[in-house]
Formats: C-alpha cells, sequence, structure tokens
C-alpha cells in the first residue's frame, strides 16, 4: 500500500506524521503547501523536523498559493513560524533540493505498485493541481483522507474552516473528479484533544527531542489556554488516526460542496445527508473511539520522546 502526506507542516502536521509513521505504515513522500505559514517557512518547518526526527521518506516542495492566486495563512494564530512553543524550536536547517511536488506525486502515481492513499493536512492545491493537469493520474487515488471543512460551523470565520477557506477551488475541483475522499471535519477532530497533562508526560521523557516535544505541545495547548479552555483540539493527528485506523472511527456518506463565492461564506461546507436530494459523492466521519485516538496520537509522542 502506498502512502503520500500533503501538509503545510505546522506542530499538528508533525504530529500527525508521527503518528501514521508509529502506525507501521510506510511514507512514500510527503508535499508541501501553504497554510499555516506562507510556503518558505512550510519549507524551514519540514527541513527543521526532518533533521530533528531524523525522517527518511521525501520531501518535495508545491503550492505557494491557491488555484486562484490568493495565499491565507495562519499565522495570526500559529505565530510567523507557523507553529507556537513554549521555548525550543525546531533547528534551522534547508531542504535538500529535490523534485517538485506536482512531479514527484506524477511519478508516485506512475509507479503501478498498489493503493495509494493521500492524507491531506492542509489546503488541497497540490492535488487539485494533479486532478487539472493529470486526471489520468488522479484517477488512481484509492483514497484522501482530509483535515478540513466544517460541517457545523467554521473557525477561521463563522462559516468556513481555514484549509477549505484557504483555498475553496481546490476542494471543488478533487471533488469533481470523482476522487474517493473522506473529510475530518472540525466537529470530528473537536473529539480528540490533548491538554498539559500530555505536556508533563513528554517531559519525563529523556530523548533527545523530549523537550522540543514537550515546547511545540505546550505552544499548541496554550492557543486553547489563551481563550479559557483547559483542552485543545488536535486536528492533523485526528486525521491521521482516521487514516491508520479506520476501525475506530464512524462515516456517514453525503454529498459534499464547498462554497466559492460570498464574502461571508466562503469556505464553506455544505453536506447534503439526504440521498434523494442529491447523489452522494464523499464522507464524513461523525465519531470515533476517543480514548484509543487520544492513546495512539500521544504514544507516537511519547516514543518519540523517549528516542
Amino acid at each position: 500500500m502506498g502512502i503520500w502526506i500533503d501538509t503545510d507542516m505546522g506542530f499538528d502536521d508533525i504530529a500527525a506524521i508521527l503518528t501514521v509513521a508509529a502506525s507501521g505504515q510506510a511514507i512514500d513522500g510527503v508535499s508541501l503547501t501553504f497554510g499555516n505559514a506562507p510556503l518558505g517557512q512550510v519549507e524551514r518547518n519540514a527541513a527543521g523536523a526532518v533533521s530533528a526526527f531524523g525522517w527518511t521518506f521525501p520531501v518535495h516542495s508545491g503550492a505557494d498559493r491557491a488555484v486562484m492566486g490568493t495565499a491565507e495563512t495562519a499565522t495570526a494564530i500559529l505565530s510567523e513560524a507557523g507553529m507556537p512553543t513554549a521555548g525550543m524550536r525546531l533547528p534551522e536547517a534547508t531542504l535538500p533540493s529535490d523534485l517538485p511536488a506536482f512531479e514527484a506525486l506524477c511519478r508516485w502515481f506512475e509507479r503501478d505498485d498498489g493503493e495509494k492513499r493521500i492524507l491531506a493536512l492542509g489546503p488541497l492545491t497540490n492535488i487539485a493541481a494533479l486532478c487539472l493537469a493529470r486526471p489520468d493520474l488522479a484517477a488512481r487515488i484509492t483514497e484522501i483522507v482530509w483535515m478540513g471543512g466544517g460541517v457545523t460551523l467554521g473557525n477561521h470565520t463563522a462559516s468556513a474552516e481555514f484549509n477549505a477557506l484557504a483555498d475553496p477551488e481546490a476542494a471543488a475541483i478533487v471533488l469533481s473528479r470523482g476522487v474517493p475522499f473522506v473529510m475530518a471535519d472540525l466537529d470530528f477532530c473537536r473529539k480528540i484533544t490533548i491538554n498539559m497533562d500530555d505536556v508533563a508526560a513528554l517531559r519525563d521523557k529523556t530523548g533527545r527531542n523530549a523537550t522540543l516535544l514537550a515546547d511545540l505541545t505546550e505552544g499548541f495547548v496554550d492557543i486553547a489556554r489563551k481563550r479559557g479552555r483547559t483542552e485543545m483540539a488536535f486536528f492533523d493527528p485526528a486525521a491521521a488516526v482516521a487514516f491508520c485506523y479506520p476501525e475506530w472511527v464512524t462515516r456517514q456518506e453525503v454529498h459534499l460542496a464547498f462554497e466559492t463565492a460570498g464574502q461571508l461564506t466562503r469556505g464553506r461546507s455544505v453536506v447534503e445527508t439526504r440521498a434523494h436530494k442529491a447523489e452522494f459523492n464523499a464522507a464524513i466521519l461523525t465519531d470515533v473511539d476517543v480514548k484509543a485516538a487520544h492513546d495512539a496520537i500521544q504514544s507516537a509522542l511519547l516514543a518519540e520522546a523517549g528516542r
């Protein structure tokens, strides 16, 4: 089975990648997109993560802006680095010169070696580019599990979740190609949370990355603490759990669309659950074994912190 991860490389993306790796599934490659931060910072984050965690899979730089040319980022919440911290930061490093993400994805799909599953953790621009330019290869996608969208509410605006708002045209393009598509939306991801007890467990470890992971986790939890909450939703790792352990989640078939116009509604997820109203083209995740999911994510972080 082939696995590819498309990411805008913030801290929860790193936790998601560690979760996938801890599941025993080999990652064939990673593509980068703007999102948590501008692409240049995303590249620096990815290079620092490769250096810190010893990742050996190839990492390829991709989209620096949306299909329609904008480059919405989440730096107002996540800091200019795209990941807040309570202390340590990722080491300074540079990515080795490699294939652009589009060419790397094409080569991956051209390999006739079984299933091709994608875990997408940011705006879907890289995948949309593949769908537009090489629909023959996009047709080989076995499944996309995407952290994005909001069935009931948004987070970047009242209507829209960030990854959807950053490039709703890309999401619409991917859906239009009939790709098997699973959306891990805000409602689903908010079921899986972390808190300062999880940070303390990481600080108890003595591996070379223990303090780094504890500081990055605390920085992430602080987003919630500054808003008066003790628990922070672990968005991208929640999608990684659904990707790696489908037996732990409940899916519902739906018709899914994204609003691409409207000043107040752009990026909104439109979900129709009634089969007589629209043909189903996707699935949303509605429930999860919360303890199993949390434990899988935390175990992956603790393993890395103890290494």
